[in-house]
């Protein structure tokens, strides 16, 4: 169990990273559209500012989204285990992607600017997708506590 927890908080932060990096290159990327040069010391420093100051929201939804969709892909890895890492790398994209079209479509809400586009939105999933191949990593080759047919 501490290992299936492990691999989880492991695969939740690469996700994470992963995202919120992406997500600040593309909003200054469109910053640069505009115009503007943006030095690479003000990318890194953003990028900071932002890996800190998203933790507290975008974090505990991704981990909501992982906690709902990492259990479903077990349960297919189950019916067809030779998928296993299909099941659990489609299930971290689907994850995020849900995520944000989710909240956009209940809230009304686009919780990460990147998501207005759908490479951005792209790129949210593609995070999830590699925390999900993570995921699947850390934890195959892991026996089931509960005996097949109990």
């Amino acid at each position: 169990m501490l290992r299936v927890v492990a691999a989880f908080l492991v695969a939740l932060c690469a996700t994470y990273l992963i995202g919120s990096i992406a997500a600040t290159q593309f909003v200054l990327s469109e910053v640069v559209a505009l115009g503007p040069k943006v030095p690479w010391s003000v990318r890194l420093e953003t990028t900071g500012q932002d890996l800190v100051g998203l933790a507290g929201s975008y974090l505990p939804l991704l981990a909501l989204a992982f906690v709902l969709a990492l259990p479903v892909a077990a349960g297919l890895a189950r019916l067809a285990p030779a998928a296993r890492p299909a099941w659990y790398l489609a299930a971290g994209f689907a994850a995020v992607l849900a995520l944000h079209l989710i909240m956009k479509a209940v809230l009304g809400v686009t919780g990460i600017a990147a998501t207005r586009s759908l490479a951005g939105l792209l790129a949210q999933g593609a995070a999830g997708a590699v925390g999900g191949a993570l995921f699947h990593a850390l934890t195959a080759g892991r026996r089931s506590p509960v005996p097949r047919g109990a």
